[in-house]
Parts: C-alpha cells; structure tokens; sequence
C-alpha cells in the first residue's frame, strides 16, 4: 500500500455518493464533485449520533448553539465580530445565489463574475432570467488576477449585482486585501450589490496567506455586501444542507430574505448539529486535514508541473481543487481525454475556459499517485 494511514480515508464505494455513483464497480477515479473522500470529525459524528438517538426529524430551527458557533468561528479565525441578526440560515449557497438574483436583479439587468468560475455563478443569473456579464480573470507570472480595467469596461448600467468567489474556484486564489478594496470599492462606486461567496475560506493551503472576509475591509463595504458561509466545504458536510448568509445592512437582509422565502427549503435538523458541532469543535480535524491537503497538492503540482509535458497548473493556494492547462495536448474533448485515461474531472468548458480541466485531489495519496501515473502514460501515448 501507498497509503500513509490517515484516520479520516474512507471508502465510499456503494455509499449513494455523487462523487462516486457510476464508478463504484468501474476502474475509473472519480476525481470531479468538490467533495472529500474523508470521514468527517469525530465530534460531528457524536453529535449527530445524538441527535439521531433522540428518533424524531421534523421541521429545526436555529437554537443559540448553532448560531453562537458560527459567531464564535469567525471571531477567532478572523476578527470579524458578527451580530447574531446578521446570520439568515440557507440549505445551501447556490439555493442562496438563486435567491440573490430574484431579489436584486430585475428582468433587464445584469449580473456581474469572473471567469472561470464555478458554473452555477453563470447558470444562476440565466435560469432566473437575469442576464450574465462575465469577465474573464487574467493570467500573469503564474497567477490569475482581477483585470480591473477589464472589469471597467464590461460592466454597464445594468449590472446590480457581482457575485465574487472568494477563494475562487476552480482558479485556487487566495484574493488579498488589495484585490478585494478594489472589486469592492468597484461595486460600492457603481451602486453594485456584492456577493462574496467563501465557502472555500477556512481551506487555505499556503500558511503564509490568510483568507480576509470581504465585509471586514470597512463599514461602507460591508453594508453593501452579502456574504455566503457554510460548514460543508471545510468539513465535508454537503450533504447535510446548511448554509448561512451574513449580511449587516437592514434592508439588504430584508430583501434577500423575501426572495428567498419560499424558495427555498429549510435547513434539515441534522445540518444544524453538524455545523455547531464542526465550528465548536473541529479544529483539530481540520488541521489535519490541511495538512493531508497541502501534502497532496504539492505531489500533484509537481508531476504535473515538471514531469508531464503538455500540462501545466497555477499554484494552489487554497481549496482542494486543481485547475489543469491541457491545450498544449491539442484534445478536442479535455474532459474526455482524462476519463479515457481512467480519471474523471470536470471539462474547463462548464467553467467557461476550454482546454482546462478541474481536478479534486481532497483523496487518499494512493488514489491520487495512480491517478498521476494515468496521466503519464495517456500523455505518453498522445506523443507516440
């Protein structure tokens, strides 16, 4: 064996898991939904073993626990002292970024991302009959950036609402202080409402950077946006469906509530123990996960990096989430070629940047070391 005896792998063969469903009596790695292939924390199981025993499920509501942990988390983690009015429960953010197009964005106006991004912030605006204004990030010494002079000039009118991913998925960036004044101020001068989606932020692999919730740079800028939270990305909880919004300003609040009302569904009962419990006690889970994490991705930036031509991917700094350059291959199908070789990820296409691939590398070492070993010999066999 590979592997190296983390606690939390699993396999999840024959578990109804998306992830999986399709591949679990297949040779292919499924390497594709933003989900981890590790047991979630000791104390979340506890808890919901608990919960559980008590037999009945009906319609929950918040209790003081739940909303006291997620103040707490982001007290102690970023210095950001949330008012418990502030925090409006979702069953999950792309429900909530549905909700944000029907409230502020009116038939004829627009909606305002970067790209590539994570398809609902494109499928969201459109499916709500809201038009889509996209921005495509630049890429430069390595790094994708804001192109604000690009944003300048694709925004109109129109545009009411932007919708940041922050860290950015599929793209791995950990956005700075500078980036975010700046995206922020951009929509503050424009009367612009910003979604600051950080689903991704407690994921953070580099240690010398720091995730900064958009809503902390100033007073002004945080009564002009809306942030998404959950526990599901950091501690592996999508299933459970919880999710919250933070948002200061009254009227903001009162406006997103309304379009969400009836919407969208309730929080189930078992979310809100899983999230209480992951922001009370989760920590040292999550530490060892991050661990796990940033050892992954420098195994798999390095072999794609220097020991396979014809790809390339810009450094990780935060999420679980590979974002892999395969035009030099010359492909017609990314997405195909990777399943052909036995991994399936997701074609750059639905990102809107063909000729990529986003790869999830939240998997054991061992999965992760065959499937790098596929991709040498599929690129060899291209050469040939």
């Amino acid at each position: 064996m590979l592997e190296d005896q983390f606690p939390y792998l699993v396999d999840r063969r024959g578990s109804n898991s998306l992830k999986w469903a399709g591949y679990q009596d297949s040779d292919v790695l499924p390497m594709w939904v933003a989900d981890m292939d590790f047991k979630c924390a000791p104390a979340i199981l506890e808890a919901l073993h608990k919960r559980v025993d008590h037999g009945v499920f009906g319609y929950a509501v918040p209790t003081a626990g739940p909303v006291d942990a997620v103040v707490g988390w982001l007290k102690s983690r970023y210095g950001w002292q949330v008012q418990r009015e502030w925090i409006v429960w979702v069953p999950g953010l792309v429900s909530a970024i549905y909700a944000l197009c029907r409230g502020f964005v009116e038939r004829d106006e627009n909606v305002l991302t970067f790209t590539p991004i994570y398809p609902p912030f494109m499928t969201a605006p459109v499916q709500s009959r809201r038009k889509l204004v996209a921005c495509p990030l630049s890429f430069r010494d390595g790094r994708y950036m804001m192109d604000m002079e690009r944003l300048a000039q694709t925004v109109t009118a129109d545009t009411k609402l932007m919708l940041l991913c922050s860290p950015h998925n599929p793209v791995g960036r950990v956005w700075d202080r500078d980036e975010l004044s700046r995206v922020a101020q951009f929509c503050l001068e424009r009367n612009i409402v910003l979604c600051s989606d950080e689903i991704h932020c407690d994921l953070i692999l580099d240690a010398t950077l720091k995730h900064i919730p958009t809503a902390t740079l100033s007073p002004q800028i945080d009564a002009n946006t809306i942030t998404l939270m959950s526990p599901a990305k950091t501690f592996n909880l999508p299933g459970l469906n919880c999710g919250f919004a933070i948002i200061s300003d009254p009227q903001l609040r009162s406006t997103f509530k309304k379009a969400a009302e009836g919407a969208t569904p309730h929080v189930n009962a078992l979310g809100y123990v899983a999230c209480e419990a992951a922001f009370a006690e989760g920590t040292p889970w999550l530490e060892a996960v991050l661990a796990y994490l940033r050892t992954n991705r420098d195994i798999l930036e390095r072999a794609i990096n220097e020991e396979i031509d014809g790809l390339s991917m810009g450094h990780v700094e935060a999420t679980y989430l590979a974002w892999i350059d395969v035009r030099r291959l010359n492909v017609p199908d990314a997405g195909a070629f990777f399943e052909q070789a036995g991994i399936r990820v997701i074609n750059g296409a639905a990102f809107d940047l063909p000729g990529f691939v986003r790869m999830n590398f939240a998997c054991s070492r061992e999965h992760l070391l065959l499937a790098i070993d596929r991709i040498k010999k599929a690129v060899q066999q291209l050469e040939k």
